[in-house]
């Protein structure tokens, strides 16, 4: 291994202490390495995997407060007002501000704390629980503290985009290893590791050591080139819906909220939208036909009750979902009056914190149906036999809710290993207010599902991060019989 002269330096200050080895911030605190803690860590970090160091860090998690987190801090979460509010009894909806009618309602409702009954909001059996056992998340004043909230309760303050977290290494200690003694005494002198053709020609190299040449290699051994099991299960996943009739559709990554919103009838002060779920960019898009365009408006203020705006359909997002394919195929194939049956396999970004099983850019699953005999039945037909064919055996569905299709529902298949059922998706029937103004059918049969999350199922990969990391070993032990 050629080592950089900053490293070289690193190494013979390890070698030169009494024991070895010295503390990251020793190292620090010596003038001669010139190097601020970042710097040494990335050097250091470069020597372990030579070899030639241990590494060892103490590693915290510190927390700290985005603005909004500050504000939230101050007057409480949204869903958390709303439950303070209705203890007394129920607080008609009209009386409630903005981010609490927006985001609150919402919140509290997914975690069944409340009902709406004639227009007012009412606290349920479940939210009375939370009020009086103080289930619901408080959020300190000091930033000190945010590390006593429980651990599910920041993984949500987190990718609500309240609270932002930081990996801190309080120390380190770096104490040499004997191949890094050995290669710390090559280095002290300044020996020539590879001559030049500047040397030739003015003959510096005469009289200087040569560095010792390492004829032992230890590249591994070269092993042909496999597809990344994403691909893998990507390429199957359309063999399997073409195999079933099925065209493929796509669309742009960058969409407008006319698309991946408005057409899909979700309204423009839906939590949905909020920043901290979706990426939004500072570019504005041109909105379609502008008798689609008045059809999608008619539709939200008939429905929604409110005045529907051109300029926030018009903002350019991040895709959230590839449902904006299908609402954007929808349309162009609106004149075509034979059934149609498409599917795309895409990416999708959410504003959100990584963890185990959740990341800020995945793939989604996209299918629909558009077909005026179509029914419920056809949809859990449809599903069943797509999973099946991808080798799941255990499958059931159970009543949900989406905003742009009812009824609605969630896909579940048994993993065997967890003894548990798991969620791979959801789907539904388009609701009219979706569809008509898009292609003037109904009803049309919908589907998103997780591609990762069904890889990590049949792998027995814990921590869905594994799937990105630029893993070798990981990749080539891969089992290639997996689902």
């Amino acid at each position: 291994m050629q080592i950089s002269p900053a490293e070289k330096k690193l190494l013979g200050f390890i070698a030169s202490q009494p024991a070895k080895s010295c503390t990251l911030k020793k190292a620090v605190a010596d003038k001669s390495l010139s190097l601020n803690q970042d710097q040494l860590l990335a050097l250091a970090e470069k020597l372990k995997l030579a070899g030639f160091i241990y590494l060892h860090t103490d590693e915290s998690e510190q927390y700290s407060y985005t603005n909004e987190g500050w504000q939230a801090s101050k007057t409480g979460l949204a869903e958390t007002r709303l439950l303070m509010a209705a203890k007394s009894g129920p607080v008609p909806i009209s009386s409630l501000d903005v981010q609490t009618r927006s985001f609150g309602i919402a919140a509290a409702k997914k975690s069944g704390w409340i009902l709406i009954e004639a227009g007012s909001v009412v606290l349920t059996p479940v939210g009375q629980q939370a009020l009086a056992k103080k289930e619901y998340i408080s959020l300190p004043s000091n930033e000190q503290e945010i590390s006593s909230i429980k651990k599910e309760h920041r993984a949500e303050l987190i990718r609500r985009g309240l609270i932002v977290s930081k990996t801190h290494i309080s120390n380190a200690t770096l104490s040499i290893s004997p191949s890094g003694e050995a290669a710390a005494r090559e280095t002290a002198v300044d020996a020539i590791g590879a001559i030049d053709r500047p040397m030739l020609l003015d003959g510096s190299w005469k009289g200087k050591p040569l560095a010792r040449y390492d004829v032992h290699s230890h590249v591994p051994s070269a092993l042909g080139a496999r597809r990344h099991p994403i691909s893998r299960l990507r390429t199957r996943i359309c063999d399997i819906f073409s195999q079933m009739g099925f065209e493929q559709m796509d669309g742009p990554l960058v969409e407008s909220s006319f698309w991946n919103f408005d057409a899909l009838f979700q309204p423009q002060d839906h939590p949905a939208r909020d920043l901290a779920d979706t990426f939004y960019l500072n570019e504005k898009s041109v909105l379609p036909d502008s008798s689609l365009v008045s059809k999608v408006k008619d539709a939200h203020q008939k429905g929604w009750q409110y005045s529907w705006q051109s300029s926030d359909a018009m903002q350019q997002v991040l895709r959230t979902h590839t449902t904006a394919v299908s609402a954007r195929s929808l349309y162009a194939h609106s004149k075509d009056k034979s059934a149609k049956k498409f599917f795309s396999v895409g990416k999708v970004f959410r504003n959100e914190a990584t963890d185990y099983k959740h990341l800020a850019e995945f793939f989604q699953v996209e299918g629909i149906i558009a077909w005026e005999g179509a029914n419920f039945t056809h949809l859990l037909g449809t599903l069943k036999e797509f999973y099946s064919k991808l080798g799941f055996e255990k499958i059931r569905f159970r009543p949900s809710y989406f905003p742009y299709t009812e009824p609605s529902l969630e896909i579940e298949v048994f993993h065997e290993g967890k003894k548990e059922w798991l969620e791979l998706g959801g789907a539904g029937i388009f609701r009219p207010e979706v569809s008509i103004p898009l292609c003037n059918k109904y009803p049309v049969l919908a589907w998103g599902l997780s591609l990762e999350r069904p890889l990590m199922l049949s792998s027995n990969t814990p921590d869905i991060r594994t799937l990105y990391r630029n893993d070798l070993e990981w990749l080539r032990n891969f089992p290639t019989s997996s689902r």
